[in-house]
């Protein structure tokens, strides 16, 4: 997450060192790869924990899905996904640095399918869509940016039927109204942040296990 434009977010396992901050693949191809990047009060660390347990409720839905990382910040989470066998990731950020980053590290890497587009998110989300099956939704907590990031996810076609979507809120805020067609699947709270698993069309109900 960053505390400007809508356009990016970043997550997990965080060791400071020195003026950076250390982040780590947690599982997959690529697992205990490092991620340094620039300390900054812009970016909100989501918790290990966190992570590890939305790819356990992920579980056999990532290999292979085409998935959208939006508010990428370090691109923690589409990097997650792809060492985790995902076909396809689109990540979306529009702080400058933090692209320049990204596309370094997955030249480094030799990721397979993969594209930075360095744009605002609401932007990006207004424009021609190329549906996704899978699509991480973060965006900085002290704003409207979640609902309206969701309305359009959903009425500019995002979304394949049965996509799923995570979202990351302050758990003290709570969720905006979303689309109508999303069903919860699976929510939780880790400390001051509430992760919530959605899928498109489902009907099940808000499981909280």
């Amino acid at each position: 997450m960053s505390a400007g434009k809508s356009g990016s977010r970043a997550a997990v396992s965080v060791k400071r060192a020195g003026r950076a901050r250390v982040l780590r693949i947690i599982g997959g191809t690529w697992r205990g790869r490092k991620l340094r990047f620039a300390a900054s009060a812009a970016i909100r660390p989501t918790p290990d924990r966190v992570r590890e347990t939305l790819f356990n409720w992920l579980g056999a839905r990532t290999p292979g899905a085409r998935a959208l990382d939006l508010f990428a910040g370090s691109g923690a989470l589409g990097l997650e996904a792809l060492s985790r066998g995902a076909a396809h990731v689109t990540f979306v950020e529009h702080d400058e640095a933090a692209v320049r980053e990204l596309r370094a590290r997955l030249a480094a890497w030799q990721a397979g399918d993969a594209r930075v587009v360095r744009a605002d998110a609401l932007r990006y989300l207004a424009g021609e869509a190329r549906p996704f099956d899978l699509v991480f939704l973060d965006p900085p907590f002290a704003s409207e940016l979640l609902g309206e990031a969701a309305r359009l996810l959903e009425e500019r076609h995002w979304l394949e039927p049965g996509a799923l979507i995570y979202l990351e809120c302050a758990a003290r805020a709570g969720l905006p109204p979303l689309p109508a067609p999303w069903g919860a699947l699976k929510a939780k709270q880790a400390g001051e942040v509430g992760y919530h698993l959605f899928a498109r069309t489902a009907p099940l109900a808000a499981d909280t296990a």
